[in-house]
């Protein structure tokens, strides 16, 4: 069974960078769809970035383009998201999950398998 565990997350300022880590276990990952959603308080999860179980196809939100970056490493059997010129609005707990069916099309689609969870706040 897999298991996935984030760390990363922290206190940043306006317009820093953090690095997130999920590393599974139990299963390679190499194959499978992965993402990272995140879920403000008082707000609804939302999709950052997923990328399909090929490769082929990576999806970001409109919201983290061009500031975010979704990454493997194999080896290590890690899904990295890397954070940069971070905002307040980028505050709130981010989830790793990975599929090995998920459709990754406009949205991230349905994942099965779920971290815990990082706490990532952006202030002054």
């Amino acid at each position: 069974q897999l298991q996935l565990v984030e760390s990363g997350g922290g206190l940043v300022q306006p317009g820093g960078s953090l690095r997130l880590s999920c590393v599974g276990s139990g299963v390679t990952l190499d194959y499978w769809a992965v993402a990272w959603f995140r879920q403000a308080p008082g707000k609804e999860r939302e999709d950052v970035v997923c990328i399909s179980a090929s490769n082929m196809r990576t999806q970001y939100a409109d919201s983290v383009k061009g500031r975010f970056t979704i990454s493997r490493d194999n080896a290590k059997n890690t899904i990295y998201l890397q954070m940069n010129s971070l905002k307040p609005e980028d505050t709130a707990v981010y989830y790793c999950a990975a599929d090995p069916w998920a459709v990754v099309g406009d949205t991230c689609g349905d994942f099965a398998s779920w971290g815990q969870g990082t706490q990532v706040t952006v202030s002054s």
